[in-house]
C-alpha cells in the first residue's frame, strides 16, 4: 500500500504539470482562436444596401476571415427608420462587439454615437458625404460613395440631346442627396441643363413629389442614392413609364430595376473595398485613424435596352459598346 501511495504520488506529480501546462495552451487557443463580433447595421433594404452588405463579407473573405470560424455577424436593419438606427448602435455597443459597420449615412452616424464611449471602431460604406457627416475623423474610417455627377449630365445629353430640364427628388435630412443636389446645379449649365428638385421629408412624399415633377414638365428624372427615392423606385417608374418620361439610375441596381440608363458606382466592389480596410481594424493591422477614407473613382455606364426602346431614346454607338446591358 505504502509502495501504491508513492507510486500515486509520483504520477501525480509527473501529471499536474502536464495537466496545468494542457490548461494554459488550451487558454491560449481559445484567446487566439476568439470569434471577432461585427455589427453589420444597414439603413434599410435595397439593392445597392444590400450588394455593399454581401460585398463587404466578401471583402472579409478575400482579406482571408471566414465567417463562422474568424468571426460572426450580429446584422440589423433599421428600415429607414432614424430611431431604429439609434437603437441598433446602441444594441451594439452593449454587446461590446469589435466592430460597427454602418451602411448609409444615417447608419453610420448612428454606430459612430454609439460607439464613441467605448471606443469600437466604426467602419462606414455608402456615404456620399463623410466630411458633411462628421465621419471624417476619430475612430472611424470607411468608404465613399460619391456619385459621379459629370458622367451622368454627360449621359444624359448624350441620350436625350434636346432635353433642359432634369427632375430630382431628394430627400432634406439625407446629408449625402445635399451634397449631390449641390454638385448637380454646379455642374449643371456645363451641359445645358437646368435642375428642378424636390425636397421630401419621408418616404410616403416621394411618389407626390413624382408628380410635381412631370407636372412641372421635366424632361427626364436623375436618381441619387437617396434611400426614400429608391425604396419606392418601383411606384416612381410606374409614373413615369405612364408619362413617357425617362428616370436615370445612379448605380446597376436602379438600371436593373428599369431606368433606362445610369452612370454609377458597382456597390459590391464598394463593399469588397469597404470589408478589406475592415479586417485591417480587426486584425490590429491598423487602426481606423491610420486610414482614410476612400472613394471609388472609377465607375460604369449601364444602359436597359428594353426601357430605352419603351420610350423611344436611341442610343449611340459608343455608350452601346462600352456601356453594360442591364435588361432582365
Amino acid at each position: 500500500m505504502k509502495h501504491f501511495s508513492r507510486y500515486l504520488c509520483a504520477a501525480l506529480a509527473l501529471v499536474l504539470p502536464l495537466a496545468l501546462t494542457a490548461c494554459g495552451a488550451s487558454a491560449t487557443d481559445d484567446q487566439d482562436g476568439a470569434m471577432y463580433l461585427i455589427g453589420i447595421s444597414q439603413y434599410g433594404q435595397h439593392g445597392s444596401l444590400d450588394n455593399c452588405r454581401e460585398g463587404f463579407l466578401q471583402g472579409l473573405e478575400e482579406a482571408g476571415l471566414v465567417e463562422g470560424v474568424d468571426f460572426t455577424v450580429d446584422y440589423e436593419n433599421a428600415d429607414f427608420d432614424d430611431n431604429v438606427a439609434t437603437q441598433i448602435g446602441q444594441k451594439f455597443s452593449a454587446e461590446d462587439v469589435d466592430l460597427m459597420v454602418g451602411i448609409a449615412t444615417n447608419s453610420a452616424v448612428a454606430c459612430y454615437n454609439a460607439a464613441e464611449e467605448k471606443d469600437i471602431p466604426v467602419i462606414f460604406t455608402a456615404i456620399t458625404d463623410p466630411v458633411g457627416a462628421h465621419l471624417d475623423s476619430g475612430n472611424v474610417t470607411g468608404t465613399s460613395d460619391a456619385l459621379p455627377v459629370e458622367g451622368q449630365l454627360q449621359l444624359i445629353r448624350a441620350l436625350q440631346p434636346q432635353a433642359e430640364t432634369i427632375g430630382i427628388i431628394y430627400t432634406t435630412s439625407e446629408p449625402n442627396s445635399v451634397y449631390s443636389i449641390g454638385i448637380y446645379e454646379d455642374l449643371a449649365a456645363e451641359y445645358g441643363f437646368t435642375i428642378q428638385k424636390v425636397g421630401v421629408t419621408a418616404q410616403s412624399e416621394v411618389t407626390q413629389a413624382v408628380d410635381t415633377l412631370l407636372a412641372d414638365g421635366v424632361d427626364c428624372i436623375s436618381n441619387l442614392t437617396d434611400n426614400n427615392v429608391v425604396g419606392v423606385l418601383g411606384a416612381i417608374l410606374d409614373k413615369t413609364n405612364e408619362a413617357g418620361v425617362p428616370v436615370y439610375g445612379s448605380e446597376v441596381e436602379q438600371v436593373k430595376m428599369g431606368c433606362v440608363a445610369g452612370a454609377g458606382l458597382d456597390y459590391v466592389q464598394l463593399g469588397i473595398q469597404t470589408g478589406k480596410m475592415a479586417a485591417q481594424v480587426l486584425t490590429g493591422e491598423a487602426v481606423c485613424e491610420d486610414l482614410p477614407y476612400e472613394t471609388i473613382e472609377n465607375y460604369g455606364l449601364y444602359i436597359n435596352s428594353d426601357a430605352l426602346s419603351a420610350l423611344g431614346i436611341s442610343v449611340p454607338s459608343d455608350i452601346a459598346e462600352s456601356a453594360e446591358e442591364c435588361a432582365q
